[in-house]
């Protein structure tokens, strides 16, 4: 019993007409009658009933009509598999992070992709997180790692890889741990100047009623934490920034309760998703 024979039996089991699927398979009438007598000898039954005008399957054959389907069904599934692991995808895929995203999420994305396509090339570049979108926007990489913003481009695909939270980040020396401790009058603020943050920490300033007095505004979340470090004020920063900071000892870390996190995850242009590079590291 081989593929070949069940893919046979298949077919005349529907037609019940053996000259038909000898025609539709391409074997002669004699070629398919040794197959079936063969197949009947594995079984040790009969699977068709023949007379001088029409052929009946058995009740037997039902049954190994039935275990043929599915047979061949998993045949065909697993054939397209091994036809897909086959054709290598190759080339290169460019991409671009923060230095903080290259540490805290890139990783086991990019140890699940290579392991399954070694042949495609990474060229990874890191800098500002505010740029991600735009980079992607004007092809200068193929897909980056970005947070999503309410004015996020509709022409890029956004898919989510977690959410990050914001914490409130004090001095040492302040021995503050708690949001209840701080008076907003006592200490000095740092802002940040752009990018995401931006808008979640003035935001949640006004929410809050508090009128912050602000030291200086910087670029940059690893900015924020240097100089909160330094003992210039307090600062609002995503906790993987932290996470991934070599100074991270050197401050207090306050849980915000109520301020929005960041939504980061992958993106590229909506209409190139379908590239086999791109679509495969979506996939991971």
């Amino acid at each position: 019993m081989d593929i070949r024979s069940l893919e046979l039996f298949q077919h005349l089991a529907s037609s019940l007409h053996f000259s038909r699927t000898a025609e539709a398979l391409f074997v002669s009438p004699s070629t398919l009658s040794r197959i079936i007598q063969r197949l009947e000898e594995d079984c040790g039954t009969s699977l068709f009933v023949r007379d001088n005008r029409k052929v009946k399957l058995t009740a037997a054959g039902a049954k190994l009509l039935r275990f043929t389907q599915q047979t061949l069904s998993e045949w065909k599934k697993v054939k397209w598999e091994l036809q897909q692991d086959h054709k290598q995808i190759q080339g290169e895929l460019s991409l671009y992070c923060s230095v903080t995203a290259s540490q805290s999420h890139l990783p086991k994305l990019l140890d699940s992709f290579r392991h399954q396509y070694p042949q495609v090339e990474i060229k990874l570049s890191t800098g500002d997180p505010a740029l991600s979108a735009s980079k992607v926007m004007q092809q200068e990489v193929d897909a980056s790692i970005a947070i999503h913003t309410p004015d996020f481009p509709q022409e890029l695909t956004f898919l989510p890889l977690g959410e990050v939270p914001l914490l409130l980040i004090a001095p040492k020396d302040t021995q503050l741990t708690r949001l209840s401790q701080v008076d907003w009058r006592e200490h000095s603020v740092i802002l940040p100047e752009s990018g995401p943050s931006k808008r979640i920490v003035h935001h949640w300033f006004a929410e809050q009623g508090i009128r912050p007095r602000v030291y200086a505004t910087v670029a940059g979340n690893e900015a924020i934490v240097s100089m909160v470090a330094l003992g210039c004020g307090l600062g609002i920063v995503p906790e993987i920034v932290l996470d991934n900071s070599t100074i991270s000892q050197r401050v207090n870390r306050i849980k915000l309760d109520d301020i929005e996190p960041y939504q980061i995850g992958l993106c590229c242009i909506r209409k190139r998703q379908s590239e086999p590079a791109i679509q495969a590291l979506f996939n991971c």
